[in-house]
C-alpha cells in the first residue's frame, strides 16, 4: 500500500495523521518507500572491528583526578565516551524507556495532538525524520522533542504519557552534567560552574524520546543521518538493541557504540567545541535503520540559553591562542542547524573565522 502513495499522501499519513514512520512500519512492507532510501554515498560505512570508545568509571567522584583526565583525555581525542556508575539510578534509566514506548504505542489520534501544527507550545513537538522539507531522502524514525522551561510548564504541556520519567530523567542527571562540565571546564582554566557562567555552559536543556521502528531494506536508509550535536554536552541512554555509530579519530572510519547495561553516552557538541577553541570536538555521528527490531533512544541536549552568545572562551585565549571561531547568537547556531539536512560537520563552519 505505502510504495504505491504518493510523496503528498505519505506526508499526510505520516504526519498529518499523526501515524508517523512507525504507522508504515506497522503496515508489513516489503519494501523501504522511495522517499527514505538514501544516496549510495550515505549509506555506504566502514566500520572499525574490535574498537570502542572510552568507558569510564565515575564511581570514585568528583574530585578523583584521574577521572577528571579521562573525561578530559576523551573529549579531547574521541568527543565520546561512555560513563558506568554515574549515579543516575538504572529505575530511573528504565522508567523513561518503558514511557517512551507508551507514548508511541498511543493512537495516532492522540500522537498528532503534538505535531508542529496542533501543539499547544512551541516547546512540545512530535514529529519524524530531522528536517523533511530540506531533506533529499527522509530518515527512518520519529520523535518528541521536549523543551524544557519550568516544571509548571511541562506539567501543563508535556504528554502525561511519558512527563513525569522524562522530568524525573533529567533531574537525576543534573548532578552527572556538572560533574562532567566541571572536569571538562577546568581544563580550559575555569576554576567551576558557578553562577556567573552556567547559563551560558548548561542554560538550557532538552529532553527527546526517539523511537526506531523496523524498516524493510534497513540497508537502503538511515534512522539518523550523519551529524555532529549543537549542545554543550549530550547525556545519550540507548537500549540493548545498538546502531549508533561515531567517526573514528582519523575521521574516516565508523566506531559503534555496542550498548552497555546501565551506561550513559557523552558527547561533546559544537557549542563546547566552539568554547573550548577546537580543543574539545564534537564528532560526526549517524544512527543505522534495523530490519528485525524496534529500538528507543532518550538524549538530553544540554545547552548555552538561547540568548546566549558562544566564541572560544577568554580563558582559553589568555596565553595567546588564536581564535579559530568567531562569536555568535547561539539561537543563530541553532536555527542554521535545523535550516538544512543532517550533513556531518558542516554547521561548524558557520561559526569558524575564515582564513583570508
Amino acid at each position: 500500500m505505502a510504495a504505491a502513495m504518493s510523496a503528498s499522501d505519505m506526508s499526510e499519513f505520516v504526519m498529518a495523521k499523526g501515524n508517523g514512520v512507525k504507522g508504515l512500519s506497522e503496515m508489513g512492507l516489503k519494501s523501504v518507500p522511495r522517499e527514505y532510501i538514501q544516496p549510495l554515498e550515505e549509506r555506504a560505512m566502514k566500520v572499525v572491528v574490535g574498537e570502542s570508545i572510552p568507558i569510564i568509571d565515575m564511581s570514585k567522584g568528583d574530585d578523583d583526578g584521574e577521572v577528571q583526565d579521562a573525561i578530559c583525555d576523551a573529549a579531547e581525542k574521541w568527543g565520546f565516551f561512555q560513563v558506568i556508575n554515574h549515579g543516575v539510578p538504572l529505575h530511573v534509566l528504565e522508567n523513561v524507556k518503558d514511557a517512551t514506548h507508551r507514548f508511541y504505542e498511543m493512537g495516532p489520534e492522540e500522537k498528532v495532538k503534538f505535531t508542529k501544527e496542533n501543539s499547544v507550545s512551541k516547546n512540545v513537538r512530535y514529529g519524524s525524520s530531522f528536517s523533511p522539507e530540506a531533506e533529499k531522502a527522509l530518515e527512518w524514525k520519529d520523535y518528541l522533542s521536549l523543551f524544557y522551561v519550568s516544571e509548571d510548564e511541562a506539567h501543563s504541556t508535556w504528554p502525561p504519557a511519558c512527563r513525569d520519567e522524562a522530568l524525573e530523567y533529567m533531574k537525576r542527571s543534573e548532578i552527572l552534567i556538572r560533574q562532567l562540565l566541571n572536569a571538562l571546564v577546568k581544563r580550559l582554566n575555569v576554576s567551576k560552574i558557578d553562577e556567573t557562567n552556567e547559563p551560558l555552559f548548561m542554560g538550557s536543556k532538552r529532553i527527546n524520546l526517539n523511537y526506531y521502528p523496523i524498516c524493510p531494506n534497513h540497508d537502503l536508509t538511515v534512522a539518523i543521518g550523519r551529524h555532529s550535536d549543537v549542545s554543550t554536552l549530550t547525556i545519550l541512554l540507548q537500549d540493548e538493541i545498538g546502531g549508533l555509530y561515531v567517526r573514528s579519530p582519523d575521521h574516516r572510519d565508523w566506531i559503534h557504540v555496542s550498548p552497555i547495561s546501565g551506561a550513559l553516552v557523552i558527547n561533546i557538541g559544537d557549542a563546547l567545541q566552539v568554547m573550548s577553541n577546537g580543543r574539545y570536538k564534537s564528532i560526526e555521528h549517524r544512527v543505522s535503520a534495523n530490519g528485525s527490531k524496534i529500538r528507543v533512544s532518550v538524549p538530553i541536549f544540554v545547552n548555552p540559553r538561547p540568548s546566549d552568545v558562544i566564541g572560544p572562551l577568554p580563558q582559553v585565549l589568555a596565553g595567546g591562542e588564536k581564535a579559530l571561531y568567531k562569536n555568535v547568537l547561539y539561537s543563530d547556531y541553532v536555527k542554521h542547524f535545523y535550516r538544512k539536512s543532517h550533513d556531518g560537520k558542516m554547521t561548524i563552519e558557520y561559526a569558524k573565522i575564515c582564513e583570508v
